[in-house]
């Protein structure tokens, strides 16, 4: 028995030690340019060819990773013949919530995913989609790369059963069911904790290769996905080692501690924890299905997410109706209630009646913040319903849902600096109308990751002691700082609020998107990673609607997009429109703003060919990467990052 105790601790240690690794490295999987992001993906798609080799298959059949819930829907839509192997993370004893379905390409359903949001999409018009291929098109949202890592890790290693495995806290005389390790911070708070918690971000001190030799890495890409500190961490760490009881304990403490954090009290909202923001907006159009019929609206606004559009497109009896909003992306309220008013009061759409209004609480493209309880009381005036996707508001600023009467609201944890694969949808109680087999299977699904629920719940108790108010003062300087500075660069657009002494920056998020003349979008973003060590996104951000409107991207140049895609799928991607994006969290710093400047600065210098110009100037990005040696580094890295964590 002490000898199996000891097999367990030794191959949990191992585990560990690849997934620490990789998170030295972290950054969002398939979408950014910085070199972490590019070690990320490695990862994630190694990892599928581990499952294949794993169990003696080819290329002929796809991996997807997903929760449980996520597995049950898409296995309803496979062909009865189809020939389905499933891997799950519970059979390596790992609480990650992590499903392996591999099945044949040839027998994957054709069409909409049953779960359609980022990233299922190559491109979006406003009646069409052109959808991702797969695996890409059946994992929505940004996927659980840190329990993808330990799953294909544990594969080749005896099962460490979690409730088997040695308890750390019982090691140090602490408690097993305490559901947070204590941290060397405690005694901190405000200003004082965050600006420390900059030197608990794991990762912090590696170099990456640039033109000016090995630097350390600057992530300007928080929009997509955050990097996260070490207390966080060890509260994985922990909830591996936790027996039933105590994870169980470590539950019911994170959703008290989101109940209170989101201002939404368990008497009137509940709580079901999702693997990030897509998955939680599915489950809200699963659980609202009751609202669907003949006549229903749901309304959006022109610039939301994918995630936040693409459900209510695809939900059966209803009908998508969209707002606009202003270049620098504030919505017009007095247009927003004669459009409740037209539907609903004066039934000027006949018996069309708008039942739910789904919209952002800050822009993943300009950084604009909503009015939520302006909007609240309009759409409840109006006899509707109001959901936030709070993915760009959660991180960043204050938000009480009792308070700004919100009905249900969705959020990622890999945006909140716990990376583990947590979300959550709150609603109010009586709101969602699943069936009992449908709330069985998605509470069961998502509180199987324990280790993600404590990455969550201890990132909450880190900002909650922080100060939700302290975060926001210090990214509004760092916006404010930013903007003056990038105001002095040659030839540089700025979109949305762009003067850093505009009394409303109050209302804008840490996100700057910009062009830089002559340089296409997808080459500038390479040059900034190459040049400087600098993470940024460059694209649409799955946000396709309104960038392209924001560019003035027409219905010819649509139609020459989607019929490239079909024809030269991979030089196409490379061309379609978009901007640069940069986007704060509380990790940064004006000494990182400086360096961006800097490297743009010298950018802009630098003569470029016509070719190039001519793309820069339509909004394109371009098929021709240069082949530099510093991209010959970076890729030496990556591969080098990628046999480290799964040697």
């Amino acid at each position: 028995m002490q000898n199996h105790a000891a097999s367990l601790a030794d191959n949990l240690a191992a585990v560990e030690a690849r997934v620490r690794l990789a998170l030295e490295h972290y950054a969002n999987v398939h979408r950014g340019s910085g070199h972490n992001s590019q070690i990320s993906t490695q990862l994630y798609e190694h990892a599928r060819d581990l499952v294949l080799d794993y169990l003696g298959l080819g290329s002929d059949h796809v991996v997807i990773f997903c929760t449980p819930w996520r597995l049950e829907a898409l296995r309803r839509r496979l062909p009865k013949r189809a020939r389905v192997h499933v891997l799950s993370s519970q059979e390596s004893g790992l609480c990650v919530g992590v499903r392996a379905l591999v099945v044949r390409r040839a027998d994957l359903p054709k069409g909409p995913p049953a779960h359609p949001g980022g990233g299922t999409i190559r491109m979006v018009s406003e009646r069409s989609v052109d959808w991702a291929e797969a695996p890409d098109r059946f994992e929505p949202g940004t996927p659980n790369l840190m329990g993808v890592v330990a799953f294909a890790r544990a594969l080749a290693l005896a099962k460490p059963a979690c409730s088997e495995a040695p308890d750390e806290g019982k090691a140090e005389g602490r408690p097993a069911q305490e559901p947070w390790p204590a941290d060397d911070l405690d005694h901190l708070e405000g200003s004082a904790l965050l600006h420390a918690l900059r030197a608990r971000r794991i990762g912090r001190e590696v170099l990456v290769p640039t033109a000016d030799g090995p630097r350390p890495a600057i992530h300007f890409d928080n929009g997509a996905s955050t990097p996260t500190f070490e207390p966080v961490w060890q509260a994985v760490r922990r909830a591996w080692r936790m027996d039933e009881t105590g994870r169980q304990i470590l539950v019911q403490e994170t959703r008290d501690a989101i109940h209170r954090f989101f201002g939404a009290p368990t008497s009137d909202y509940e709580l079901l924890f999702a693997a990030n923001t897509s998955e939680a907006i599915a489950l809200a159009a699963s659980g609202l299905g009751h609202l669907a019929g003949p006549g229903s609206v749901v309304l959006n606004t022109a610039f939301e997410h994918n995630s936040n559009e693409l459900p209510w497109r695809f939900l059966p009896g209803v009908t998508l109706a969209r707002l606009p909003v202003d270049g620098e992306g504030f919505l017009d309220l007095a247009h927003l209630e004669s459009v409740l008013a037209a539907y609903n009061r004066d039934h000027s759409y006949g018996d069309r009646r708008i039942r739910l209004v789904a919209l952002c609480g800050a822009s993943n493209v300009l950084g604009t913040c909503n009015d939520l309880p302006a909007i609240a009381r309009l759409v409840h005036q109006y006899g509707a319903k109001l959901l936030v996707d709070a993915a760009q508001l959660a991180p960043h600023r204050c938000i009480r849902m009792a308070e700004a009467d919100i009905d249900l609201l969705a959020f990622s944890a890999h945006k909140m600096y716990a990376p583990f694969g947590s979300g959550g949808l709150i609603a109010r109680k009586g709101l969602l109308a699943l069936t009992p087999e449908e709330a069985r299977l998605a509470a069961a699904s998502c509180e199987e990751n324990v280790a993600g629920i404590a990455a969550l719940g201890k990132a909450i108790n880190l900002l909650e002691r922080i100060g939700m108010n302290a975060v926001a003062r210090e990214e509004e300087g760092l916006v404010r700082y930013a903007l003056a500075r990038l105001r002095t660069v040659p030839g540089l657009r700025l979109f949305g609020l762009a003067n850093p002494a505009d009394t409303r920056l109050g209302r804008k998020a840490g996100v700057i998107c910009f062009e830089l003349a002559g340089v296409p979008h997808n080459l500038l973003a390479r040059l900034l990673a190459e040049r400087g060590g600098i993470a940024t996104r460059s694209g649409c951000f799955c946000v396709n609607l309104f960038v392209k409107r924001l560019l003035g991207i027409g219905k010819v140049k649509n139609a020459l997009a989607r019929v490239g895609l079909a024809l030269l799928p991979r030089a196409t991607g490379r061309l379609l429109t978009g901007l640069v994006r940069v986007s704060f969290g509380i990790t940064n710093r004006p000494d990182e703003v400086d360096r961006l400047v800097e490297v743009l600065n010298q950018i802009a210098r630098e003569r470029r060919s016509r070719m190039n110009r001519l793309l820069a100037r339509h909004h394109f990005g371009t098929p021709f990467l240069p082949q530099s040696p510093t991209h010959a580094s970076i890729e030496r890295l990556v591969e080098t990052k990628t046999r480290e964590v799964f040697a």
